[in-house]
């Protein structure tokens, strides 16, 4: 099955503590950053999701927000730095292509956004991503 979501990032699971209703997800890149994922915990039950499973982490490239650096004081779980390696901006959107260890995102902003950061090639950022805007795949 072919999937539209451009961010696709390998991982193993460390942890999964559930819920009633959702459970939490911890999840190790192949980069070495953690990320977290909240899913249903009917689905974290139907995928087998227990430590050392495999899996891979998806986020639309529309839930990917970007930051010139790390932020305190927000619920925004997951903080993956990274470095610019692709900018392409129209007149209302741009897509910007982020280096990350072990893989590589990509965030779908507005040009707005893209001129007020200064992002380029090369810039650091860092990307930000709602754990529950993550779903999961097994491997």
């Amino acid at each position: 099955m072919g999937l539209s979501i451009r961010n696709q990032i390998a991982g193993t699971v460390i942890s999964v503590t559930a819920g009633e209703a959702m459970a939490s997800v911890k999840v190790r890149l192949e980069g070495g950053q953690d990320i977290t994922a909240a899913v249903t915990a009917e689905a974290a039950k139907e995928l087998g999701l227990a430590e050392g499973s495999a899996v891979k982490a998806l986020v639309k490239a529309t839930e990917v927000s970007l930051a010139t650096g790390a932020i305190s004081g927000v619920s925004i779980r997951n903080q993956i730095p990274g470095t610019v390696v692709d900018v392409a901006a129209g007149p209302a959107m741009a897509s910007v292509k982020v280096d990350v260890n072990g893989g590589g995102l990509t965030a779908a902003i507005t040009a707005d956004a893209v001129k007020e950061l200064g992002l380029a090639n090369g810039s650091s950022v860092v990307a930000l991503i709602k754990a529950t805007e993550i779903s999961l795949a097994s491997a």
